[in-house]
């Protein structure tokens, strides 16, 4: 049937590998699955319970973009991506500027993926982060060795993406059955909820940073081209793949947040191998890390098929200049691949003298407001589509409320980031009048 679930790329009549139903899924829960979730507790640690009110806060708004991101796809198809739909809404202009700075956020989110992988593998290699540029250089190795991966196809990608959702998954697993046994054998020291005062500043600032753990819900739009039935296929991965791990970060990092020491969690490297290790043993703690690790690679993985096929896409809506559009034999944007992975390379060397906690928090937060410039333009062009526009107001008013918690740097950064897309529209305008 054609809504059967398959745990692999299909190939196409024209001989393009793509996605099923599951390999969607994974493609959406495994990008949102990543790095966030296994270091955040570090820098949340001195939000206290604002923290945990922020993952409720966060998982609300996401579902409500989400919803209206597949409202969108379902009711323009042709439109073919999330900054189509802003195309269709405000121009080709606006559309280019929403996609260009989305196309940078993939970028920096590619970059802070790799870093955080490297933080991680230092808790069990201490050497990675005892010299200034070993990091980097390591984060570095990561990108190319995913990049690798994606050359060999969109088929080889995601059978890669549903074998380490499977794996990032445990760890989850494990710090919620540890929770549990704690709360119900009566062992458990939850924080007071007046450790840190609750405050509305408080809870923005913290929604903001849980928010890059839940980016990524947009991914099977975003390569609808490559998706088989994406008229059902993408709205149950988008809707299924955006609810489960929402529950899952709510359940995992309240634990932590509440059952681990504040002092402790914010020195962490690794803050889930560190609950581990405190309420169970050394080797589990250390078989966590390492699958924190891959949970970091397959999200590597994922955002790198993403930004290519971004590219390639605003290549064919000429958004891009048209050697962006080339693929290989598979259907494999080559070009684009690389080039990404080049940009995002600068982008971890120019942030290289930061520390390992410094470094990730400041990616994190210029990806995550570039990010929402999208969901913030969806949103918009919802309400001017007459697409679900209650809805449509809500996102629209959760998207500039979480640009408010990123900060002025962070947003500003990324403003300028989207205007300095400009030389790039004039080169694509260029080269259709001279084409036409």
């Amino acid at each position: 049937m054609e809504d059967e679930p398959r745990l692999s790329g299909k190939i196409d009549g024209a001989g393009r590998a793509r996605l099923g139903l599951s390999a969607a899924m994974a493609l959406v829960m495994g990008n949102m699955i990543g790095s966030g979730v296994f270091l955040l507790p570090a820098s949340l640690a001195p939000f206290g319970w604002n923290a945990v009110v922020g993952w409720i806060v966060t998982t609300a708004g996401v579902l409500v973009l989400a919803y209206v991101i597949t409202r969108l796809t379902r009711e323009f198809p042709e439109a073919g991506s999330p900054s189509g739909f802003v195309s269709a809404a405000f121009g080709q202009t606006t559309g280019f500027f929403i996609s260009w700075i989305y196309l940078v956020s993939i970028w920096t989110a590619v970059a802070t993926i790799a870093v955080a992988a490297v933080s991680y593998m230092s808790s069990i290699a201490p050497s990675l982060a005892s010299a200034e540029f070993v990091p980097a250089l390591t984060a570095i190795a990561l990108l190319w060795l995913t990049t690798l991966v994606n050359l060999q196809g969109v088929r080889t990608a995601g059978g890669f993406q549903i074998a380490t959702v499977a794996i990032k998954i445990v760890p989850l697993l494990v710090v919620i059955v540890i929770a549990a046994r704690l709360f119900v054998g009566g062992e458990a020291e939850v924080l007071p909820v007046d450790a840190v005062p609750i405050s509305p500043g408080s809870i923005n600032a913290a929604a903001t940073l849980t928010l890059w753990a839940l980016l990524g819900f947009e991914s099977a739009s975003i390569v609808a081209a490559r998706v088989r039935n994406p008229e059902a296929n993408i709205s149950r991965a988008t809707l299924w793949g955006t609810g489960l791990t929402g529950l899952l970060y709510l359940a995992v990092c309240s634990a932590i947040a509440m059952l681990l020491p504040m002092s402790m969690a914010a020195a962490s490297p690794a803050p889930f191998a560190t609950f581990v290790n405190r309420y169970w043993n050394g080797t589990a703690a250390a078989m966590v890390t390492l699958f924190a690790v891959v949970s970091c690679v397959g999200a590597l993985n994922g955002w790198t098929l993403l930004e290519a096929e971004l590219s390639r896409d605003m290549a064919a809506r000429r958004l891009l200049p048209r050697w962006f559009m080339a693929t290989d034999a598979g259907g494999t944007p080559r070009r684009a691949l690389l080039v990404s992975t080049a940009i995002t390379t600068l982008f971890v060397v120019m942030n290289g003298l930061r520390s390992m906690r410094g470094l990730f928090e400041y990616l994190l937060l210029l990806s995550t407001s570039a990010t929402l410039w999208l969901y913030l333009a969806c949103a918009l062009a919802a309400w001017r589509l007459r697409v679900c526009r209650p809805l449509a107001v809500l996102g629209a008013g959760y998207a500039l409320w979480a640009l408010w918690g990123a900060g002025i740097a962070a947003s500003g950064m990324s403003f300028i980031l989207m205007v300095s897309g400009l030389p790039i529209r004039l080169w694509s305008r260029r080269e259709d009048q001279s084409t036409d």
